[in-house]
């Protein structure tokens, strides 16, 4: 694994499973591991009951946006598909409340970063996390563009 480098980013990310599936940071590393990676790629997991569990390490760059991962703290909430595997904000008030939590708390580690959903970044064809990060968390980045 690489060192971090600067923090510029806080990236959230959705896990592409089913709201009703029930996955925690265990499933997400073994899933990472098969793709030949280190470990799990995201820093930190949002679980549906909003349980935070750590992933890698911050001090090691993460495997979640490529081009970007060495500026960049990974975090996933479990869910972004409904029932029917179509791309939705499945996210529990649990879940809402957890990544507010989690995200004003790195934002006070790494005041410069920016929230974004994994979506906002250049070349990325997918709806993750499937909501306006940016708008969402805006008063967390103090409105910064």
């Amino acid at each position: 694994m690489k060192p971090m480098k600067e923090v510029l980013y806080i990236v959230v990310h959705c896990s592409a499973t089913r709201k009703s599936q029930k996955w925690t940071v265990a499933d997400i590393d073994r899933c990472h591991r098969a793709k030949g990676w280190s470990c799990c790629g995201y820093h930190w997991v949002v679980l549906q009951d909003g349980t935070i569990q750590a992933g890698r390490p911050e001090s090691k760059a993460g495997a979640h946006v490529r081009h970007y991962n060495e500026h960049a703290i990974g975090v996933c909430y479990i869910g972004g598909l409904d029932d029917k595997g179509r791309d939705a904000d499945t996210r529990t008030p649990e879940q809402k409340a957890s990544l507010w939590f989690l995200l004003r708390t790195l934002k006070e580690s790494y005041p410069q970063a920016k929230i974004v959903g994994h979506r906002d970044f250049p070349n990325v064809h997918k709806s993750c996390p499937v909501f306006d990060c940016q708008t969402e968390y805006s008063q967390l980045n103090g409105n910064q563009k």
